[in-house]
């Protein structure tokens, strides 16, 4: 049986202590308040299986006597308030006004934590929506424990690739075949996996282009691969477009660059007759 992760298991007594409660709410004393709060500069939140990622919360909070601390931050999937996957590295605050602080908490993430995230569940069931929970002070001793504040997606991350094989010179075609692999991070093994049955869009940029355009849509096989062969207008970039899910990032692969050489016409031979044969 897997053990479970412990973060946020301090931060969970304190508030339940203050509280008296078995699970904390958003409720405390006094005025202070978080008016302002947002995670990762809005953006999802992406996770692989090795590469640790960081990330702010940034809260804005109010108080008429000013604000003192973020004394507890911590990150959960949904509404749970035990441990999750997420180390709090450091809060520092900045005073805006007499009333007003912005302060900052910077999180951690290690993808090695997740296999012992949750005992009971797979790990990549972490994925998807979450929240920041915490607890504020102010100069007069008001406190304000928040729950669920800053939602955010954290996301599986993904790969797509693409390899473009453009036409024969010798037979004047047009024909252009892409193929291409979708994978996504598994955070039970900590490896990539091909993802299949994903609608994936080709996608072409001709050359001298800045934007690509998408020319069809196909979806992946049980291994994550896919193909298609399109006619190919003038030479430029291919390449595969994922658009994502609630739980997986969306991904863009390299482009592959296809030239369209003109075809190599045969020289015309005349026929020569044997003297045998003619008339």
């Amino acid at each position: 049986m897997r053990r479970p992760v412990l973060w946020g298991t301090v931060a969970t007594a304190v508030a339940m202590t203050m509280l008296g409660t078995a699970t904390a709410h958003a409720e405390g004393r006094g005025d202070i308040r978080v008016t302002k709060a947002v995670t990762n500069n809005g953006k999802n939140v992406i996770v692989g299986t090795s590469k640790t990622v960081t990330f702010p919360v940034k809260l804005t909070i109010k108080d008429n006597s000013g604000v003192r601390s973020l004394s507890e931050i911590r990150a959960g999937q949904g509404s749970a308030m035990g441990g999750a996957p997420v180390e709090t590295v450091g809060t520092t605050c900045r005073k805006l006004s007499a009333t007003t602080s912005e302060c900052t908490a910077t999180m951690r993430l290690k993808p090695v934590y997740f296999p012992s995230y949750n005992s009971e569940e797979n790990a990549n069931t972490a994925a998807g929506g979450w929240c920041s929970y915490g607890i504020t002070n102010a100069v007069d001793d008001d406190y304000w424990i928040f729950d669920c504040v800053a939602p955010f997606k954290l996301k599986r991350a993904a790969t797509l690739t693409a390899a473009a094989t453009g036409p024969s010179p010798l037979s004047g075609g047009k024909k252009v075949k892409v193929t291409g692999t979708l994978t996504r991070a598994d955070w039970e093994a900590l490896k990539y996996r091909g993802y299949g049955g994903q609608s994936v869009k080709l996608q072409f940029r001709k050359a001298g282009g800045s934007a690509y355009t998408t020319v069809k849509t196909v979806k992946t096989n049980s291994a994550g691969r896919v193909s298609a062969t399109v006619t190919a207008s003038g030479p430029g970039s291919w390449r595969w477009f994922y658009p994502g899910t609630s739980t997986t990032a969306q991904v863009a692969s390299p482009g592959s660059t296809v030239t369209l050489a003109p075809a190599t016409m045969r020289a015309n031979v005349p026929r020569v007759m044997h003297a045998a044969t003619a008339g």
